[in-house]
């Protein structure tokens, strides 16, 4: 088992902004500057975290992502409105893959995921086999 807490305010940008530009005739899809920030952030996080060994067998995976409760959010109310957490969960794992947690994030046979409001900002991840469930 893998858990860590990453303190920070979590990227509301996602996996799924990404730009397109024809070249040669030809549709090229590239990261927008926020889009790449985000993605070195949580690499850099990640990297921290990574187990010794790659998970190679099914994982579930369980994702809180904290976002900032300011004045209109009380600590620990959930967040309903965007970023959807599919589009978090893909930037998130794809980081998770470059960082070395495992080859392939297919080994993700279950995820648990919930954002909150919160105070103390941040994305806890906790990642177990299950096999050892």
């Amino acid at each position: 088992m893998v858990e860590f807490f990453m303190p920070m305010i979590p990227p509301t940008v996602t996996a799924q902004e990404h730009k397109v530009t024809v070249r040669n005739g030809k549709p090229v899809f590239y990261d927008t500057p926020e889009l790449k920030n985000a993605r070195q952030k949580l690499t850099a996080y990640l990297a921290q975290n990574k187990p010794k060994t790659p998970f190679d067998k099914s994982v579930r995976l369980t994702v809180k992502w904290l976002f900032p409760s300011g004045k209109r959010h009380a600590d620990g109310e959930y967040k309903s409105t965007r970023p959807d957490t599919d589009n978090l969960q893909k930037l998130l794992k794809d980081c998770m893959t470059k960082a070395g947690f495992w080859k392939d994030d297919a080994v993700v046979a279950s995820e648990i995921v919930e954002k909150f409001y919160a105070k103390q900002t941040g994305i806890y991840v906790r990642i177990e086999r299950i096999d050892e469930l």
